[in-house]
């Protein structure tokens, strides 16, 4: 039986953070080009952000259980877990008031979004 690293499980789990955070990010962008097709003249393309709004929540699901797997592994604080948990319910809200068509919510929703996934990021890539 091999002993494991915690060095290493350590580093594996925050380049996992890293790594599920930015294409988070990215995914909220893609999201907001998407959104402006929909809103243009003309505009379809609802199942392309449909198809995106589903893989922002896995993307964020996938963020908070590498955050959880990083905080127990290492310790420190909690709030970078709970803020993308955060993160990841809100995407649900946002699914919600996009179907809905309230547009007053969704926009709003979605730079919190673009704002707590960018923060998650942007702590994980602090962390040496």
């Amino acid at each position: 039986m091999t002993a494991v690293d915690p060095d290493r499980s350590t580093t594996t789990t925050l380049n996992a953070v890293r790594v599920l955070a930015t294409l988070s990010v990215l995914c909220i962008v893609c999201q907001g080009i998407t959104a402006g097709a929909l809103l243009s003249p003309g505009g379809g393309g609802l199942a392309v952000h449909q198809i995106g709004a589903i893989v922002l929540h896995v993307l964020t699901g996938l963020t908070l259980i590498a955050a959880f797997l990083y905080r127990r592994a290492r310790g420190g604080a909690w709030w970078p877990v709970v803020l993308a948990g955060v993160v990841f319910v809100v995407t649900f809200l946002q699914a919600l008031a996009g179907d809905n068509g309230n547009l007053m919510v969704h926009v709003p929703l979605a730079l919190a979004l673009l704002v707590g996934a960018v923060w998650v990021a942007a702590w994980s890539f602090a962390r040496r």
